[in-house]
């Protein structure tokens, strides 16, 4: 009966056996060689061997999030559009046609954000 199952599901149960036993492992060795903590009743929270001054409530403004996440879209747009220059001639009319949609709802895009301001620093009133 162990003779019928195939090589990929053989390989597959071994790699999640593997993948248990391994978090298992790492699991139990750092409760039992790791270091204990003895002090629980300590009042403020200590970080990085640094006891902290002031709040830990720090308000970032919304502005930076927003910058880093068009940035990724924009960048990984870059990156669509490398791959179709490395395989333009393959693509043909309907690649090139596809592109330029493409092309044309990044513009779209920019110009809505040019338009309510989302890359302006300064707010004005």
């Amino acid at each position: 009966m162990f003779m019928n199952i195939d090589y990929q599901a053989l390989s597959f149960l071994f790699f999640i056996f593997f993948s248990f036993f391994v978090c298992f492992f790492m699991l139990i060795s750092g409760y039992i060689f790791g270091s204990k903590s003895y002090f629980q009743n300590i009042p403020h929270p200590f970080e990085s061997g640094i006891v902290s001054l002031g709040s830990a409530r720090l308000q970032i403004p919304i502005k930076f999030s927003l910058i880093a996440i068009l940035f990724v879209i924009f960048d990984v747009e870059a990156l669509y559009l490398y791959i179709w220059s490395v395989c333009v001639r393959e693509s043909g009319w309907i690649g090139f046609f596809g592109i330029c949609f493409f092309i044309f709802s990044l513009f779209i895009t920019l110009y809505f954000l040019f338009k309510n301001n989302v890359l302006e620093w300064i707010i004005s009133k």
